[in-house]
């Protein structure tokens, strides 16, 4: 045996030895283009450090809520990671379901956090989740089917606008439709959008004493010029859509406008996936009248470690990197400045290639900017969230109500059938968790 065959049998024994004791960890995420780009780019991060793993379980966001919620109540321990929403982080933290995030190292920057996104992460002080990206919610529609219709969008438009210009553009020969939005049930799918569109008008989910309002005039109002708007110029089967499906919809040039989440707006003008990318134009999230409230709108996607992980300390290296200052340094070398994972970095705003190459940096910075999840409604209320109510039953009322929502959407119920049906379901079920006495 030769001194270089002994030496090449070490080596191999090494490498196998390095990757037999290496720790693999799961991680669950969303079906989103951010987190496929993340898993693409995964390999970096192994390489620097080559004693982890990783594993992915990729999922569409109401499987991924189902999933990472059953495992965390349960202690089930299936997940090292899981990507959540500024909605569980609080409420999961104060049940004692997370770790705190304490090792994310010198060079990770929490300061440079936006203030509002690390405040809906925090709980008594401490960080539970490090963002991937935030998001508000704004209007993309197309520049040039607005000039050929004669329409211009005005720097704070309201709902009659949009109604008008969606049923102006909308040529079904063409197959283009005036206006996509989110039809899919789920509280984080068609209610994301319903409960923002009825913050706008007026509307609230509960008074102060926790009474549910859907049998007040604001949720009529709202809900039946959706469904009306829907019906008009809005895609067939919309009630199956969510934001993926309205995704390639407008990349494919069969939307006229789309609102929707303003992490939408990388792709929708990126010319590699999208058909109309130069022909895109940016406005806030509309108001209804006098309200001049713009619904409120204000999300995360962020990485988590569940208690249940029985590795976190790789768990919490692999969570400082996706989310670092590095990480966007990264995604710019390989995908342009225009495609980082956007709404988390004071830094990112400050950054004069980034606003070169993104022309949405500065409509989506102005859309976070605006969101107030303190005071999510013109009335007052007794919690807060912008496109949802930060308690613990939310998750499973907001899917339900909307599900009877999205019927009507399917033409398989009405407006006032599936309000009457919202209103005994969140009755009930609020006294049920003796929210009303």
């Amino acid at each position: 045996m030769t001194l270089k065959t002994i030496l090449l049998g070490a080596c191999s024994a090494l490498a196998f030895s390095t990757l037999a004791s290496a720790e693999t960890l799961t991680i669950a995420t969303v079906n989103n283009g951010d987190m496929i780009r993340m898993q693409g780019l995964t390999s970096d991060f192994t390489a620097k450090n080559p004693d982890i793993q990783v594993e992915w379980v990729t999922l569409e966001e109401n499987v991924l809520r189902e999933r990472v919620t059953t495992d965390i109540a349960t202690n089930g321990g299936q997940y090292d990671i899981m990507t959540i929403g500024n909605y569980e982080v609080p409420i999961w933290a104060k049940q004692g379901w997370l770790l705190p995030l304490e090792k994310l190292g010198d060079k990770y920057d929490v300061d440079d956090l936006l203030p509002a996104i690390r405040g809906g992460l925090s709980n008594e002080g401490k960080l539970y989740a490090a963002p991937f990206y935030g998001e508000s919610a704004m209007i993309m529609y197309r520049k040039d089917l607005f000039e050929k219709a004669g329409l211009k969008m005005p720097e704070n438009p309201t709902w009659e606008f949009i109604g008008d210009a969606a049923r102006k553009v909308t040529d079904r020969s063409a197959d283009i439709n005036g206006i996509c939005l989110r039809g899919k049930a789920g509280w984080g799918e068609n209610m994301a959008f319903i409960t923002a569109l009825t913050n706008s008008f007026g509307g609230r989910w509960f008074d102060e004493n926790w009474k549910p309002q859907f049998d007040q005039p604001e949720w009529k109002n709202a809900l039946q010029f959706y469904v009306d708007l829907m019906k008009d110029a809005g895609p067939s089967g919309a009630s199956s859509n969510g934001f993926n499906e309205n995704l390639t919809l407008f990349q494919q040039g069969k939307c006229g406008m789309w609102i929707d989440a303003t992490v939408a707006a990388s792709f929708v003008s990126n010319p590699k996936d999208s058909t109309v990318a130069d022909k895109v134009g940016y406005a806030i999230f509309p108001t209804q009248g006098e309200l001049k409230n713009h619904g409120n709108w204000l999300w995360s996607w962020n990485l988590a470690i569940p208690k249940s992980s029985q590795k976190s300390d790789a768990a919490e290296k692999f969570i400082a990197w996706a989310t670092s200052k590095e990480y966007t340094d990264l995604v710019a070398s390989k995908e342009g400045w225009a495609n980082v994972p956007p709404g988390t970095r004071t830094s990112l705003y400050k950054n004069a290639e980034y606003e070169k190459a993104a022309p949405f940096a500065k409509p989506t910075l102005a859309a976070m900017d605006a969101a107030d999840i303190t005071k999510p409604t013109v009335k007052p209320v007794p919690y807060t969230g912008g496109q949802f109510v930060a308690i613990p039953e939310f998750q499973a009322l907001g899917t339900t109500v909307g599900q009877l929502f999205s019927a009507v959407v399917a033409g398989q119920s009405s407006v006032d059938d599936a309000l009457a049906g919202a209103q005994s379901t969140a009755t009930r079920e609020m006294t049920r968790a003796g929210y009303i006495k």
